[in-house]
């Protein structure tokens, strides 16, 4: 065989026709990230690409090989990933992939905490930190070199991992990824022990894939437990509610927040700084509750008590489905960390799984996985006639199903249907860097026009030049450095500066690869933190959170009130306490809810103090406008009404949810009082003309007299009182009220 086809072998590409600064590996369905950058030279290709060979080819060498790997299945919160963790850095190097960038990130942190940041690395689609002499290397799957494989990068970097270990396996049986998996569970292996980490559902399979391999079970370390269907308003605090679509979410998140004071949220979508900003504000206790899709069910480590389904039906790229019993629990699995148990349901609006799924999630036991996906990694560059078979060939076993659709392929498809691609695209090189370029990831998900119009323009560029043009770059990167915009336009924006991050990392793509990745970084940090901020002002009201939280935690809160009835609750202002009403201070779309329930309980006191001033106030102390209206302590407590007669109105108290019965009781006593007192004091002779036969005889009127009646100014009682005569009927006798 001829020897650059012995590399596509061990190395996934022929490294002659390969460009610079790309590694030699199957690419991801979603993204392949840009990690290796071997010699230019064949010959140092092929020297070290043969070094690196996992051993002597036949089934004896494969048996040997599968020897000295380690399956370990489980279901989620078995530890699985911390065994994998602490078997690395028991060697002398290592590397693992994770399914998610942000799961890399998360364990490289840990590792760096732990380690310091000169020994551990960091290899995903967008980001590359690789310290000279890197010891242990954190990557997602799609772009973790092959186990054993050569890091020729610097010469300070190690030049193969005794410890090679792929969390997540099970995803082979995804349709999207599931290909990249499964070439990682055929050929990554590292140079003393290989570690597959998955669910038991991959079990079978593993088995006839690794017939030689060492498989271990491991036990769940808390219960889970269904906890049936509850409203959203009644989801205990520490929860997090999954639903499957962006609109869902952002609903789901507007209910929390009027209700229980605000939600962090978590999806896909989200650039890993701005996921990471939002777990932390639910770690840290800013919030009690997340509202996320299905992102959370892939490994994130959250302090989780309860997880909430909004929704059993989701897309799956082709069709709306229900999820699967392994989907569910993989999800649900989120609940309950390290020992602590935990429960799952679901919400009002979501159907209750049946008995059998239920017992399925709590016992994790679930139908086998049938099949995974593969696709092959011997391809042929010669043309993109061939590059297409090649992408095509059958499986090698018959549990294993071709992935003919993959996203890279699609945009390969739809590039070479352009003419003026097709026909530049002859030769190994043009046809490789043709493939090259339709590996780069579309991070909107869309696969619409303007990408693959986005990747025909590189590829023109790249084709003709060899480089991609600074203004051109700094054009596309200066459209994107714009933080306005609401929360969709952040996200589109993010997902364009994410492939441009993807471009930069490729070092024989632009002139400055470091300086327009730093540019590209930037830009990204900016966009996810305006984003994080749009996030947290639109669906967390962090007072309402705190009071919330305050209210679960302490049966009494300190509350005071200011001397211009300004009031606070827990150091927060909550509004303003007029007479005995009180008028929370809310902004637009605010829920007064958890408001008045902290003014409820933090001013039963102040109530109490207010309603012994006022029942204690002599009559000078309330004041009655020309309206009606009567004021004490400059607020008005009450509004006069009709009574049983012209001359005897009736107090009606504003009414006040911080009132109680008898409190109530006691204000209207005093009120009736006053109105008895005022009545008879400004009204008492017009009073007598109800009863005129028992009126006293009138005295003997001077003209002096005359003068000063007519010298005396209406009172406001008076007024008041021809006002309701004007608006009344001739009054008739009658012993009922007049209402």
């Amino acid at each position: 065989m001829h020897a650059s086809r012995k590399i596509g072998i061990v190395m996934g590409r022929p490294a002659k026709s390969g460009a610079a600064g790309f590694p030699r590996y199957i690419p991801a369905a979603r993204y392949s990230g840009p990690v290796i950058q071997p010699r230019t030279s064949s010959t140092n290709a092929m020297t070290r690409a043969s070094s690196f060979r996992p051993g002597p080819t036949g089934a004896t060498a494969r048996a040997e090989r599968d020897r000295r790997v380690t399956v370990v299945l489980g279901p989620t919160n078995t530890g699985k990933t911390h065994l994998a963790l602490e078997r690395m850095t028991g060697y002398a190097s290592g590397m693992i992939g994770f399914p998610l960038r942000l799961l890399a990130r998360e364990n490289y942190d840990r590792l760096v905490a732990r380690l310091g940041a000169a020994k551990v690395g960091l290899i995903t689609g967008e980001e590359r930190i690789l310290p000279a002499g890197a010891r242990y290397l954190c990557c997602t799957v799609e772009s973790m070199p092959l186990g054993g494989a050569p890091m020729v990068d610097d010469d300070g970097l190690r030049r193969s991992y005794d410890f090679v270990a792929v969390d997540e396996v099970q995803l082979a049986g995804d349709r999207e990824r599931g290909h990249v998996f499964t070439d990682r569970i055929l050929h990554a292996r590292g140079l003393h022990e290989t570690m597959f980490l998955g669910a038991e559902t991959a079990g079978p399979l593993l088995r006839q894939m690794l017939p030689d391999a060492r498989f271990e079970t491991r036990q769940r370390l808390s219960q889970l437990s269904f906890a049936g269907s509850k409203k959203l308003t009644r989801l205990p605090r520490r929860s997090a509610i999954v639903a499957f679509g962006v609109g869902d979410v952002y609903q789901i998140a507007e209910l929390v927040r009027r209700q229980r004071g605000g939600a962090a949220v978590v999806m896909g979508r989200l650039s890993p700084r701005t996921r990471n900003a939002q777990v932390e504000l639910y770690q840290n206790g800013d919030v009690d509750f997340l509202v996320a899709t299905d992102a959370i069910g892939m490994g994130l480590n959250l302090d989780l008590g309860h997880v909430a389904l909004a929704s059993d039906m989701k897309f799956d790229g082709r069709q709306m489905r229900r999820l699967s019993a392994a989907e569910m629990a993989q999800i649900a699995g989120r609940a309950g960390r390290h020992t602590n148990d935990g429960t799952f349901g679901v919400t009002d609006g979501c159907e209750v799984p049946e008995p059998e799924m239920i017992e399925a999630i709590e016992q994790h036991r679930f139908a086998p996985i049938r099949s995974f996906w593969w696709r092959s990694r011997d391809i042929d560059f010669s043309s993109v006639e061939s590059l297409l078979a090649s992408l095509e060939a059958p499986p090698p076993l018959p549990f294993l199903l071709r992935k003919a659709d993959a996203i890279d392929h699609r945009a390969l498809v739809a590039l070479a249907e352009r003419p003026a691609i097709h026909e530049r695209a002859v030769g190994a090189q043009q046809v490789n860097l043709l493939w090259d370029v339709a590996c780069i990831p579309d991070f909107r998900q869309s696969l619409s026009d303007d990408h693959y119009d986005l990747l025909a323009t590189l590829y023109g560029q790249l084709a003709e030049t060899g480089r991609l043009g600074s203004d051109m770059v700094a054009r596309a990167m200066a459209q994107l450095d714009r933080l306005d915009g609401d929360i969709d336009t952040l996200m589109t924006r993010l997902a364009y500066i994410r492939t441009w991050t993807y471009v930069t990392h490729r070092a024989d793509w632009t002139d400055n690869p470091a300086e327009w990745q730093n540019r590209a970084r930037s830009i990204e940090d900016r966009l996810s933190d305006s984003l994080h901020q749009r996030l947290s002002e639109r669906f967390i009201d962090r007072r309402a959170a705190h009071l919330s939280r305050k209210l679960k935690e302490t049966r009494n809160l300190m509350a005071s009130v200011k001397s211009d009835g300004t009031v606070l609750v827990e150091g927060e202002e909550v509004g303003n306490l007029e007479g005995f009403v009180f008028r929370p201070t809310l902004s637009e779309g605010d829920e007064k809810a958890t408001i008045l329930a902290a003014a409820r309980r933090g001013l039963p006191d102040e109530i109490e103090s207010r309603v012994r001033a006022f029942t204690a106030s002599a009559t000078a102390a309330f004041k009655l406008d020309e309206e009606g209206r009567v004021r004490w302590r400059d607020a008005i407590v009450a509004r006069l009404v009709k009574g049983d007669g012209l001359y005897a109105p009736r107090p009606d108290l504003i009414a006040s949810e911080l009132l109680s019965i008898d409190q109530t009781q006691r204000l209207n006593a005093r009120l009736s009082e006053f109105v008895a007192e005022h009545v008879r004091e400004v009204l008492g002779r017009l009073v007598v003309l109800e009863t005129p036969e028992t009126a006293p005889r009138p005295e003997r009127r001077t003209p002096r007299a005359d003068r000063q009646r007519q010298r005396q100014r209406p009172t406001a009682m008076m007024r008041w009182m021809v006002r309701q005569r004007m608006k009344s009927p001739p009054l008739r006798r009658s012993n009922s009220p007049i209402s």
